[in-house]
Order: C-alpha cells, then sequence, then structure tokens
C-alpha cells in the first residue's frame, strides 16, 4: 500500500494536525508517568493495525531506556511478568477502551476500579484522554496509509 494522501501537507489537514497536537499537551504535562503514557499508546496502535504510530511509540520506548523484552510485550503484556500492576491497569484500559467496536462492553468495573487504585485523578484523566486520542491519531494514520519506519525519536518534540 502507497500513502494516499498527506494530510499535513494540505491547509485544512494541517489546521486539524496542529490544533489535534495541541490538545496532546494537557496529557503529556500531566503527571501519568511517560513509560506508561508511552506503553498504552503502543498497545492501541499495535490493536488498531497503526504501522506509523506503533514506529513512534516503539521507538520512544526504546529512546527513553526501555528494554527490548518490555517493548515487545506489550504485545502479550497479559502473559508477560514485566508490568507491575499500575501498568496493567492502564493496559487492560487502552485495550477494552479501544476494543468498544468489537461489540465488547466496554471497560470493565474491574478494569476501571484497578485504574482507580493505581492513578489519582489527574492521572485517571490522562489515562482515558490518551486511550481516546491514540485511538483516533491511529484511525487518522490508518486511513491516509501513513507508513511506519521513518519516525525518529524527538521529532515531534
Amino acid at each position: 500500500m502507497e500513502p494516499r494522501f498527506a494530510l499535513t501537507e494540505n491547509p485544512v489537514g494541517a489546521k486539524f494536525a496542529k490544533r489535534f497536537g495541541t490538545t496532546s499537551l494537557a496529557i503529556v504535562q500531566s503527571s501519568l508517568p511517560k513509560v506508561v503514557q508511552e506503553i498504552v499508546s503502543l498497545r492501541v496502535s499495535q490493536i488498531n493495525g497503526c504501522g506509523w504510530c506503533v514506529d513512534i511509540h516503539t521507538k520512544e520506548l526504546a529512546a527513553a531506556g526501555e528494554t527490548a523484552v518490555r517493548i515487545n510485550l506489550v504485545a502479550a503484556w497479559r502473559e508477560a511478568t514485566v508490568f507491575g500492576e499500575a501498568e496493567q491497569a492502564a493496559l487492560a484500559l487502552a485495550e477494552e477502551g479501544t476494543r468498544i467496536a468489537d461489540a465488547s462492553p466496554g471497560v470493565s468495573d474491574d478494569t476501571w476500579a484497578a485504574v482507580r487504585k493505581h492513578y489519582d485523578d489527574d492521572q485517571t484523566a490522562a489515562l482515558v484522554a490518551l486511550v481516546a486520542q491514540m485511538n483516533s491519531a491511529n484511525r487518522l494514520a490508518v486511513i491516509v496509509h501513513q507508513k511506519g519506519g521513518s519516525y525518529e525519536p524527538g521529532m515531534f518534540g
């Protein structure tokens, strides 16, 4: 598949992308740990098949010093021993919040309770916003066939 459209090279697309990126500052500047932000972003992107976003978040995790084992096991986190309870709660929320369209009941009460056990109000708000925003970002990239492979860590500042 070849890329269909360079969204940011169009005036409307560029305006949208700028505003979309600005909304992420609330998440990035929150107290939600950066590694949690990245593993959640990676898991949502894996589920949605977004090569561009998988490329971004695997490289950002590596640049932040995460091990290859942890990065590679995000896809199978339920069957791994390398994620703590708080990370598992965030990954469960990411999966359940992403799979809503798969006839899933949404986020379970057990998952919500685990999230609330480990994250304060601000972190919970950031986590919910992150799952929603990553799903949107994945859909934008998948629709236009934006390819992974060219991202450099820190590219977006």
